[in-house]
């Protein structure tokens, strides 16, 4: 198993994990890789030191994986985080959402979270009918399971 450190062009880094190095080629050629914070397929890999299987040196690995990972207050982890519990707990109602969201509003069915695509024009006549809504931008890597 390899574990690679990334980065996409936005600067979000990442770990990755392979079979092999030709495992990375071929996701990489088959434009497989992807940054899972924004989406962007220009992910290139970081240096990393080799990791060795000494015990002098196992102190030494136990730290750099330790700091090769997101601390948990990092803005990065914590956006993803807050947008898998989004993606978790509320319906995607698709091309239906204000269609969806004015049923809510208007008591016709009942009140709960709902996510989906709207137009900038039903945007607006959402919000001139008091209807709170946000665009929220979420990439495809959030949007199937995560591996």
């Amino acid at each position: 198993m390899k574990v690679l450190d990334l980065r996409c062009a936005q600067d979000h880094r990442f770990e990755g994990w392979f079979a092999s190095d030709e495992d990375e080629a071929s996701q990489r050629a088959r434009g497989l890789l992807a940054c899972p914070l924004c989406g962007d397929a220009d992910v290139q890999k970081l240096p990393s030191a080799p990791r060795l299987n000494l015990s002098s040196a196992r102190a030494a690995e136990t730290t750099s994986v330790t700091h090769a990972l997101p601390a948990p207050d990092d803005p990065q982890a914590m956006w993803l985080r807050a947008m898998r519990k989004l993606m978790a707990n509320t319906e995607d109602v698709g091309v239906r959402f204000p269609e969806e969201a004015r049923r809510i509003h208007y008591g016709e069915v009942p009140v709960r979270g709902i996510r989906g695509q709207a137009s900038a024009d039903d945007a607006k006549a959402l919000a001139d009918e008091g209807i709170e809504v946000m665009a929220l931008p979420v990439p495809d890597a959030l949007k199937g399971p995560v591996q």
